[in-house]
């Protein structure tokens, strides 16, 4: 594999506190025996006091220990625990109201929460349950429940109230909205960083990198093709690929059985159908790949429709590589599509025999 990072490259990395290389690579010190994160902030050591890791595990075989600042055994962007209960708690129970005085009464902190949610959600913490309130009355009407029933049973005071909250998001009245499709979006992490996964009740539509640069442009696209909103919420889809990821990360899934919506034209069909047939830890060219869609001559054809593909991993686009070998061209970063490579390489090699992964049921 080329675009192989030299020492230099890697000492050069540090010190700058950036993300760029998370997952790329562990910064060990033999003077101190400590590993770190490429963009720990702690002080940049003499490059012959330092060995670099391709992962953390490598790191510990070796006897170094975890930074106390950077903390390289945590995912990037972990969502803390106190705000993990209380988003569990709330997709629980859509109808409760969690003022600060409530999140004082449990320990926290409420600008620490307000900063998170408006950091990795883009909304306040307030507006993120107006959200889910108005996803679980939308739900409730759809399946034949009332809208009187449904605004009062998920917290609302007054009719009124409710129908301001509705129309602010669907643009009408309840009464009127029966046409408009739910996009579910949860905020997750994976040890290459945090991602959205976004799906319907027919299948997962997105799953990127939360840092993706097109990220706004393909919920624009998402809510224009399936004339759609897009609320915070869970669904059946989001739990099964949230659970397939996990496996994969952890070497043990090889291929995904989780529903797809992918709306897009017959060609961009055909060449996802082709992105997801490459085998595991294996790669194609785009011009291998524009022949498996039929389109011999259309290697940048091939190349937009796989540019356009709004769910990484699950459908592999990572696997797909220039004529000579170069990485190219993928919207989570190269760095993040080399790990992917280099990890599915590893397990392959480690793991000769496919296995039978568990379904979730």
């Amino acid at each position: 594999m080329k675009n192989e990072l030299t020492f230099q490259d890697k000492y050069d990395a540090i010190g700058k506190q950036s993300k760029l290389f998370e997952g790329v690579f562990i910064t060990a010190v033999k003077t101190t025996g400590i590993f770190c994160r490429p963009s720990c902030r702690a002080r940049k050591p003499k490059p012959e006091n330092v060995v670099f890791f391709d992962t953390v595990r490598e790191a510990l075989q070796h006897g170094f220990r975890p930074c106390k600042i950077c903390k390289p055994m945590e995912n990037m962007d972990e969502t803390p625990a106190y705000i993990k209960s209380v988003i569990a708690e709330l997709n629980e129970s859509p109808y409760l109201r969690i003022r600060d005085f409530d999140l004082q009464k449990r320990g926290i902190e409420p600008s620490q929460i307000r900063r998170w949610f408006k950091k990795y959600h883009n909304m306040t913490f307030h507006a993120y349950q107006r959200m889910l309130r108005i996803n679980s009355a939308y739900n409730e009407i759809e399946e034949g429940e009332t809208i009187t029933n449904s605004a009062f049973g998920n917290g609302y005071k007054s009719l009124s109230g409710f129908n301001d909250s509705y129309r602010s998001v669907f643009g009408g009245p309840a009464s009127e909205s029966r046409d408009k499709t739910i996009i579910n979006i949860v905020r997750f992490t994976t040890p290459l960083g945090a991602m959205f996964a976004c799906a319907t009740k027919k299948g997962v539509c997105l799953l990127e990198f939360t840092d993706r640069k097109m990220l706004e442009t393909e919920f624009k696209d998402l809510r224009k093709r399936l004339c759609a909103v897009i609320l915070p919420g869970e669904n059946d889809h989001l739990v099964r690929v949230q659970s397939e990821l996990a496996e994969y990360f952890e070497g043990k899934r090889r291929q995904f059985t989780v529903a797809l919506h992918t709306p897009g034209t017959d060609f961009q069909q055909s060449a996802w159908k082709a992105l997801r047939e490459i085998p595991y830890g294996e790669t194609r060219s785009y011009k291998q790949q524009a022949l498996a869609i039929g389109n011999p001559k259309g290697v940048r054809a091939a190349a937009s429709a796989n540019g356009q593909n709004r769910i990484s991993i699950v459908i592999p686009c990572h696997r797909v590589v220039g004529s000579d070998g170069q990485l190219a061209g993928y919207g989570g970063g190269l760095f993040r599509k080399k790990w992917l490579l280099d990890f599915e390489s590893r397990n392959r090699r480690a793991n000769p025999e496919p296995g039978t992964a568990r379904l979730i049921s």
